[in-house]
């Protein structure tokens, strides 16, 4: 008889603390939020973006398990809208990412995480959720492709040869 009280006891704690973990999940996630709005360098706020990035793909994960496919794509809505803040920001304060490419080789790794996650979501969401979902992924693939040209503006892939030079005749 003593054995299943502290099993249940065992249990009971286990429950609490799962579901403190789950609260303070969502809190920390409206913390990150909320501290990467007030965030104003652009350096900052796309290395902060991975923390909030790693938090919104969770929970993301969290509402897809539970069938919750409109929570899903709005968390999915809100990391492409602050991948496009981090950008912008990045791009007014530092132009130039091939000569200050601090924070642009961040926000581009973790942009290319989204777009696998979001590749993920696709493949087990239902149909009617997937148009706005593949939107979020042409965008968040649009910015990965805007940043990798900003770090890298003279790729050899991207520069076409042109007509070799006619030779001289003599």
């Amino acid at each position: 008889m003593r054995a299943s009280g502290t099993t249940l006891g065992a249990l009971f704690w286990l429950l609490f603390f799962a579901a403190g973990f789950s609260l303070s999940a969502a809190d920390g996630l409206a913390e990150l939020q909320a501290q990467f709005d007030r965030e104003t360098s652009g350096v900052h706020k796309a290395k902060l973006l991975g923390k909030l990035g790693d938090a919104q793909f969770e929970e993301a994960r969290r509402a897809g398990k539970a069938g919750d496919y409109d929570a899903v794509g709005l968390t999915l809505e809100k990391y492409r809208d602050n991948v496009r803040a981090a950008v912008e920001a990045l791009k007014k304060q530092h132009p130039d990412a091939e000569k200050h490419s601090n924070g642009y080789r961040q926000l581009e790794m973790h942009v290319r995480k989204g777009v696998r996650e979001v590749d993920d979501t696709l493949l087990v969401s239902p149909e009617s959720h997937m148009p706005p979902l593949q939107i979020v992924r042409q965008d968040l693939a649009a910015m990965d492709d805007e940043l990798l040209k900003m770090l890298f503006p003279r790729r050899p892939l991207d520069q076409r040869p042109g007509t070799p030079p006619a030779e001289k005749q003599p």
